[in-house]
């Protein structure tokens, strides 16, 4: 064998499989992009700061601001999109801060479909379960979450009567990146708290109308918790959070789940992680501080990126991340 060949061939077996990279689209925006909807390998939703809301539908060559007019003062924290032309999008706040825009023809025209009327309300994320059945997820009002339900799409929406264990005292949800509610097929939702004594998951198999809550081992207090879930194959679960207050160390800002209890992860991200997301069998967490994966179901964690990202969504074949100063970027490789 050629002597260069050789060692050519051991360097590369030594470096293993590449790691995985993000790629940078250019936006044309300076909007924190905290919500994240990703459709197809081609079509991707943003929402964010200023009443912004970015499209594109063709893989990020060319990204559009198709943002409701009017709403420049809104901070968009959640997006949900069903195609290239249909998208549900929440902005987030106190009392009539936080309302629900619909659109159905790729962002040329919004209706507003929701405006919180309750001051003690403050609406942080939104999920489906399909194109006609979703959710929002309020903060506690009266010592219990509020759940919004939509049965048309989001065209429009009503509290749900739902049956909810006792919130605990200083409990919240994180409205950082659109994941602190998922949603599942037929009818299964989870949502995700901190704030409190202790970090816990709420999940519902009924489409809202009760639910049953589960402690996890991640650090909770004023402004930590659990801030993204994501669930997987064979009913894996992950967990990612931490202290957005202190980014560079949350040694306990992950866990596990299989249907049955959370368990700490063995090797977490180490740093604050606002999002969460599964590719394939692998997941991958994002925050300020940079974006890690994990192949082994959440237990263990690598860094392969230090730039900063609040959300992360995934289809087959395709996975995108967004973030402040309107980053949103494609993973390339991995």
């Amino acid at each position: 064998m050629n002597s260069v060949l050789a060692v050519v061939m051991a360097v590369s077996t030594l470096s293993g499989p590449p790691s995985p990279s993000w790629q940078l689209t250019e936006t044309g925006s300076t909007a924190r992009l905290r919500g994240l909807s990703v459709v197809s390998p081609q079509v991707v939703w943003a929402g964010g700061s200023a009443g912004t809301v970015l499209r594109t539908v063709d893989g990020g060559r060319h990204v559009e601001s198709v943002g409701p007019a009017g709403a420049e003062t809104l901070q968009f924290r959640d997006i949900e999109a069903f195609d290239a032309r249909r998208a549900v999008a929440l902005s987030i706040g106190a009392g009539a801060e936080s309302r629900v825009y619909r659109t159905g023809d790729g962002g040329r025209t919004w209706t507003e479909t929701f405006r919180n009327p309750d001051e003690a309300a403050f609406y942080d994320c939104l999920a489906f379960t399909d194109d006609r059945h979703g959710l929002a997820l309020s903060d506690p009002v009266g010592g219990a979450f509020r759940i919004l339900s939509t049965a048309d799409g989001g065209r429009s929406w009503s509290v749900l009567p739902a049956r909810l264990p006792a919130a605990l005292e200083g409990e919240f949800a994180f409205a950082a990146s659109g994941t602190c509610l998922v949603a599942g097929e037929h009818g299964r939702y989870w949502f995700a708290t901190g704030g409190g004594a202790t970090a816990r998951v709420f999940a519902s198999v009924d489409y809202g109308r009760s639910w049953r809550v589960t402690d996890t081992p991640v650090p909770s207090g004023p402004s930590a918790g659990i801030y993204s879930l994501a669930f997987g194959p064979g009913g894996q679960g992950v967990a990612v959070g931490g202290d957005y207050a202190v980014p560079e160390s949350a040694p306990s800002g992950a866990a596990v789940t299989r249907g049955a209890g959370w368990a700490a992860s063995a090797a977490p991200p180490g740093e604050y992680r606002s999002g969460a997301a599964w590719a394939g069998p692998k997941v991958l967490a994002v925050g300020p501080t940079g974006s890690s994966i994990s192949a082994d179901g959440g237990r263990t964690w690598t860094e392969f990126d230090g730039g900063s990202f609040d959300s992360v969504d995934c289809v087959p074949g395709a996975c995108w991340a967004s973030g402040e100063a309107g980053r949103i970027a494609r993973l390339v490789r991995g």
